[in-house]
């Protein structure tokens, strides 16, 4: 017999059924992609920390984003449970405000991609706003500088 306890309590949404559990799913998802993408850094050379390999640094990414994941999977245990909603809607804006900056950015430059990308996906949230998407725009362009200049990455802003 299971005993009343937070661990056995499921939460059941409105109309009856069993909710899905959104911070479960992230920790789920994060752990997921950590181990994905630390596979195929594995087959790079690691090296040793005092003369690492082109697989360390990656890697070492995976291991932190695993652990991210495990932590959010153990709190999605302890507070209380939000429902797992999908909205389509929302996700083929995010996929073609990705898609719409690789092509704007190849087309005319990566400025103006960054500020096709933040506007377009800026109508899945759930409020819009110009002054926040100028703030996010500006603050992706200076990173963007960022690396172009100081870096020397050879990336096409203008």
């Amino acid at each position: 017999m299971i005993r009343h306890c937070r661990f056995a309590q499921a939460t059941a949404s409105p109309d009856g059924f069993f909710m899905n559990d959104r911070n479960l799913a992230r920790g789920v998802f994060l752990m997921a992609i950590s181990l994905i993408f630390g596979l195929q850094a594995a087959r790079y050379p690691l090296g040793t920390f005092s003369r690492p390999g082109a697989g360390m640094f990656p890697l070492m990414v995976c291991g932190l984003l695993c652990l991210i994941g495990i932590a959010t999977v153990l709190r999605s245990r302890f507070v209380d449970r939000v429902a797992l909603d999908f909205t389509p809607k929302n996700i083929a804006l995010i996929l073609l405000s990705l898609c719409g900056f690789a092509i704007v950015s190849e087309r005319l430059n990566m400025i103006a991609g960054i500020v096709f990308m933040v506007f377009c996906a800026s109508f899945a949230a759930s409020s819009y706003s110009v002054v926040r998407n100028i703030k996010i725009c500006a603050g992706l362009i200076a990173v963007a500088l960022a690396f172009q200049k100081l870096l020397g990455f050879n990336l096409p802003l203008y």
